[in-house]
């Protein structure tokens, strides 16, 4: 048997215990928690095949009963002896992707975000369009094209067009950008025709990942309107490969930023699910960005209840995320096109002035919270690296 013992200040306590997917050597994908430095197997821990699985969507589809159960249990695991057998250092395992996922919903959440794009390229019209304070908006987006934390990115190919351009160009992206968000992972799906109300948010959703909507802001700019984003976005979506169960954030709990004019019903909150995260975004290593999750005007219940007031279902493994998170300050701003004002007001990075990402630029989001006592709640890191559009390859 094994005691584990967790560093003082570590985000990864027995307050946090996160799910992911992993593997050693020689086996295949299953089911593992987080505990300090080390990965702990649930299916021999618990002795519980739910949990070799290469997914967490089985476990996660058994509902908010079986998921405070088993978060019991492993705490009590954690506070003991684990057997050696389910015991392996965080160091020596390979991550996977999570989850299977169902469908993939980005938002547009932050009102400090769609303000600075608004200004950006509508400088003569007010930032924000006409429904943005009445909606959590949104699009679908693709997702087979979620990939986990440290899959190389390869710079996406398409159609772009300047205003100084008479007819549009095909080739790589050059204003290639990252979107520093929260994501939301269902666990228990709805029906189709039953909408999910603000307080039914925590009996679905199973958790939070960090997500970088990775974004080709010259493709999306000629393609997007009248429909929205498409080709500059779905190329890639990274997430990390740590489920952050919601159980985990309930000292993370804040009140929304007020929002007025007050929401219609159905998007009006009992308790609240603002959440009191920040996020740290580095580039080449140099940390350039410090976004409050905050400051998000829509809470992911308010989310998730838009998503499915039409009737729209969820479905186990679906994931939606919280469209770009930005502050007030310049220095809270989680993407580049907003950092750097368009590209003309480069950042100094590790000494050289950037707009957009070059190939070989490594991205890497990370993010905490408070838990309970003082303690910290970590969210890993979602990291991904740019490859050339010519002869980039994909690696896991």
């Amino acid at each position: 048997m094994t005691r584990i013992d967790v560093p003082d200040g570590s985000p990864f306590g027995v307050g946090n215990l996160p799910y992911g997917v992993f593997s050693t050597p020689g086996t295949e994908p299953r089911v593992g928690v987080r505990l300090g430095d080390s990965v702990i197997d649930l299916a021999v821990a618990l002795d519980d095949d739910v949990f070799a699985r290469p997914t967490l969507n089985a476990f996660m589809a058994q509902g908010p009963r079986r998921w405070a159960e088993t978060r019991e249990r492993i705490t009590e695991l954690a506070q003991g002896d684990v057997p050696d057998a389910a015991v392996h250092e965080s160091s020596q395992v390979r991550l996977h992707l999570p989850i299977e996922v169902a469908d993939y919903v980005d938002f547009y959440a932050s009102e400090h975000h769609a303000s600075n794009l608004g200004r950006l390229f509508r400088p003569d019209s007010e930032p924000l369009m006409p429904n943005w304070k009445h909606l959590p908006v949104g699009y679908h987006g693709r997702a087979g094209t979620v990939v986990v934390s440290g899959t190389d990115i390869v710079r996406p190919s398409g159609q772009r067009k300047t205003p100084a351009d008479a007819a549009p160009e095909f080739g790589p992206s050059r204003r290639l950008d990252i979107e520093a968000e929260l994501g939301f992972v269902v666990g228990v799906g709805s029906p189709l025709g039953s909408p999910v109300a603000c307080e039914e948010f925590a009996e679905h959703v199973f958790g939070a990942v960090l997500v970088n909507d990775w974004s080709a802001r010259d493709i999306q700019a000629w393609e997007y309107v009248p429909l929205g984003p498409f080709l500059g976005k779905s190329f890639a979506t990274s997430v990390s490969p740590w489920v952050v169960p919601l159980a985990a954030l309930e000292n993370a709990r804040v009140p929304t930023p007020p929002q007025q004019p007050e929401p219609l019903p159905y998007l009006r909150e009992k308790e609240p699910w603002g959440l009191d995260i920040e996020m740290t975004v580095t580039w080449n290593g140099q940390v350039v960005s410090r976004p409050p999750y905050r400051e998000m005007y829509w809470s992911p219940a308010q989310m998730l209840a838009h998503m499915t007031i039409n009737g729209a279902s969820a479905r186990t493994g679906d994931l939606f995320a919280s469209g770009t998170v930005s502050g007030p300050e310049k220095e809270q701003r989680g993407a580049f096109i907003e950092l750097t004002w368009g590209g003309r007001e480069p950042l100094r990075v590790n000494g050289e002035e950037r707009t957009f990402l070059e190939d070989g630029d490594e991205v890497a989001i990370s993010a905490t919270a408070p838990g309970a006592d003082g303690s910290v709640v970590g969210f890993g890191e979602v990291r991904g690296r740019v490859l050339p559009a010519a002869s980039g390859r994909r690696s896991e």
